[in-house]
């Protein structure tokens, strides 16, 4: 693996940060403290190729590789990890296991428009009694002539309110287990298909969080992904890639946490003197430095790794772990560091803390991550 940066991935982070610096920074803490969700801005990204980023040319995509993708994320992450949960979701979650598993006339009908912004996608999976445990889903989708009929109730899912094309997981054999688990790419236009309850959330205000509700929603059986009770299998494989989507989220949280952290250090004053000439406030700030790159050399290793086609499961599990539970640690020295203006949502780092939470729950809370971790190890130890 190659660390340094390559003249395109240079180029494009350049590329984002002037986007940021114009259009995302004097938006992002109004329109997070409001709830509102960026449209504008998903469709810049769109317009920048940022959408479908890793998905082929030849499939309506930018081309570029995982690790170019990474360090996109992790600029849009830092400076508003809203718009950057809703462009993984739509790059990892949405386009990928289509790009991976669907058929030619699904992916001109839908990936091109996804990966390009024209559609919006989201990742229907979890249920009210199937979170951790992913194959205990309870949604059902039976075959009817033409049509599969979904049955059954999705919660947490981002992107949910506003996407037009769901990639949703239902049971078509209730025989197997979760070798009877089926994925579907469900249009929010088909009949059945309701938008429920929207999520009031701690963080990640700017992203909706919807509860989708199925009622004999007609699905035409082209739309199944892949083949017929293989679901668990294109989910797996799906979320070793958002996780790794994620871990570049909360790269980007703690990155501005930092940022941030140094520069008020650098001029708040106490005692007389800028409070980073400080011992302890140093010795933070260099913890908070040595972990972030820690977590950017496991996420940048998980991202080649997938980008060369290897076994990815457990390098993605260290990579969401290790990132997303520094990242807690780095925003609370930040508030820290901040005092009591930390705690004033009229400072950056407030958002930060706030967002930096999700991290270890979403995608595989922290506690599921070591069990794929340990079985992993378990299974190389012989």
């Amino acid at each position: 693996m190659n660390l340094q940066r390559t003249e395109e991935q240079q180029m494009v982070v350049e590329t984002i940060k002037l986007f940021i610096e114009k259009e995302v920074a004097p938006v992002a803490a109004k329109m997070d403290a409001a709830s509102e969700f960026p449209h504008a801005l998903v469709k810049a990204l769109g317009e920048m190729g940022l959408m479908g980023a890793f998905i082929p040319v030849e499939e309506g995509g930018s081309g570029m590789d995982l690790l170019t993708y990474i360090l996109a994320m992790e600029e849009v992450s830092k400076a508003w990890a809203s718009l950057g949960v809703i462009m993984t979701v739509n790059n990892s979650l949405a386009c990928d296991p289509i790009h991976r598993f669907g058929n030619p006339a699904q992916k001109q009908k839908y990936l091109a428009p996804l990966a390009q912004g024209r559609l919006l996608g989201c990742y229907a999976l979890t249920e009210p009694g199937a979170g951790s445990d992913a194959g205990g889903i309870a949604t059902r989708a039976r075959r009817d002539g033409g049509h599969y009929l979904l049955n059954g109730t999705k919660l947490f899912i981002t992107n949910g309110k506003q996407a037009d094309v769901a990639i949703v997981y239902a049971v078509t054999d209730p025989t197997r287990g979760k070798k009877g688990i089926s994925a579907f790419i469900v249009e929010k236009a088909f009949p059945g298909f309701h938008v429920g309850k929207i999520e009031d959330k701690m963080g990640l205000r700017g992203s909706d969080t919807a509860e989708l509700i199925f009622q004999e929603c007609r699905v035409p059986a082209e739309n199944l992904l892949g083949v017929e009770n293989e679901g668990f299998k294109i989910a797996l494989s799906t979320l070793d890639g958002g996780r790794i989507g994620i871990a570049a989220q909360a790269l980007g949280i703690a990155q501005g946490a930092l940022d941030a952290a140094v520069a008020y250090a650098k001029e708040r004053k106490q005692f007389g003197r800028p409070i980073a000439e400080f011992q302890a406030i140093q010795s933070m700030l260099a913890d908070m430095k040595t972990e972030i790159d820690a977590a950017r050399l496991l996420t940048h290793r998980a991202a080649w790794m997938r980008q060369q086609g290897r076994p990815v499961t457990a390098w993605a599990a260290q990579a969401k772990l290790y990132a997303s539970e520094m990242a807690n640690r780095v925003a609370y020295k930040a508030v820290q560091i901040f005092g009591g203006y930390g705690f004033i949502k009229e400072f950056p780092v407030e958002r930060f803390y706030r967002d930096a939470r999700i991290t270890t729950l979403y995608e595989g809370t922290s506690e599921v991550q070591r069990m794929v971790i340990a079985r992993h190890l378990m299974q190389s130890v012989r």
